[in-house]
């Protein structure tokens, strides 16, 4: 089995994205700013009532493999998807990405693929409505320790937390990838994925985990602080590596007693969407050519900033050749 620089699992989502104005989501009832979870009846409502849209391959790991490997790196993907239409379109759609998407789509699925229904406002503000579908049934039987054990980084998606077999499924993809002499770390995703899960996802940091990207609300929300600093202070107390995001006002990196901050250039963005995703790509391709972690913050605010200026969670430039008009590369 191959050895690959970045290796991520998450959920293997399809995002179907259509531009609306407030009244419409108010219309509808979704709530503006969020990710919410939904069935699949009222999937099947929302996608009826988007416009133009548009489809492509998610789910936030997802976009982040898929970003660092247009940028060079040698990426595999691990998520779970049906045989059916989307999920074809999935597997293929990550396999012209230049990502190994290990898993073949699941004959005979216990449930259809995961979608995810974006709701882009006028201010760029998204709105996801995201039926989890296969995708959240992924446990340790889809991870091969052939490739996790080989990974010279992997990248965890903090959303599959919400089943014990994904836990499970983590801790031992973790394992299994620094006995192998990787490192691993996890993107925590939300908000409100650590409060249901804040024993879990502390625990993994501190015992299994190398790194930890995350913005500041989900930062602060590992430790149930509004203050930013005591929560980045007790992170890098059990974690050797923590990355925080903080939108327009930069980030912020803590490894080990050193702290580097990183401003960003404010833009108006079209699409928020995959910003943190696109900003993880770049960092984690730093990581993976040994560079140090000041230039892998400004690669990462680089691919944030492009996918920000236009519709959709992936890169529509060339980055490698943006980042190298930069000197970074």
């Amino acid at each position: 089995m191959k050895t690959y620089q970045l290796v991520g699992i998450g959920n293997a989502v399809v995002d179907v994205i259509s531009q609306c104005d407030d009244s419409f989501l108010e219309h509808m009832g979704i709530e503006k700013g969020i990710m919410q979870l939904i069935e699949r009846d009222r999937g099947e409502v929302l996608y009826a009532a988007m416009q133009d849209r548009v489809q492509t391959p998610g789910g936030s790991v997802a976009n982040t493999i898929a970003g660092a490997g247009a940028l060079g790196l040698d990426a595999a993907f691990i998520g779970r998807v049906h045989d059916d239409a989307l999920g074809r379109f999935y597997a293929q759609a990550m396999a012209d990405d230049g990502v190994n998407f290990v898993n073949p789509p699941v004959e005979g699925g216990e449930l259809p693929t995961s979608r995810s229904m974006i709701f882009v406002s006028g201010d760029g503000e998204r709105s996801m409505n995201t039926y989890l579908g296969i995708s959240s049934e992924l446990s340790s039987s889809d991870v091969p320790d052939a490739v996790s054990g080989k990974a010279q980084l992997m990248f965890l998606e903090g959303y599959l937390f919400d089943k014990d077999k994904g836990k499970t499924a983590f801790m031992e993809a973790a394992r299994t990838c620094r006995e192998g002499g990787g490192k691993c770390g996890i993107a925590i995703s939300d908000p409100f994925c650590v409060e249901r899960h804040r024993a879990d996802f502390l625990s993994l940091i501190e015992n299994d985990l190398d790194f930890v990207i995350g913005n500041e609300a989900e930062i602060k929300s590992l430790f149930e602080t509004d203050d930013l600093e005591e929560a980045l202070a007790k992170t890098a107390a059990i974690c050797s590596l923590v990355v925080c995001t903080r939108s327009g006002d930069g980030v912020t990196v803590v490894e080990g007693d050193t702290r580097v901050s990183v401003p960003v250039e404010r833009v108006v963005p079209v699409d928020a969407t995959g910003a943190g995703d696109q900003f993880a790509a770049g960092f984690l391709f730093g990581m993976a050519k040994g560079l140090d972690v000041e230039t892998c913050a400004k690669i990462g605010n680089i691919c944030a900033a492009e996918v920000i200026s236009h519709i959709g969670p992936r890169p529509k430039a060339v980055m490698s050749q943006v980042l190298r008009r930069e000197g970074l590369i």
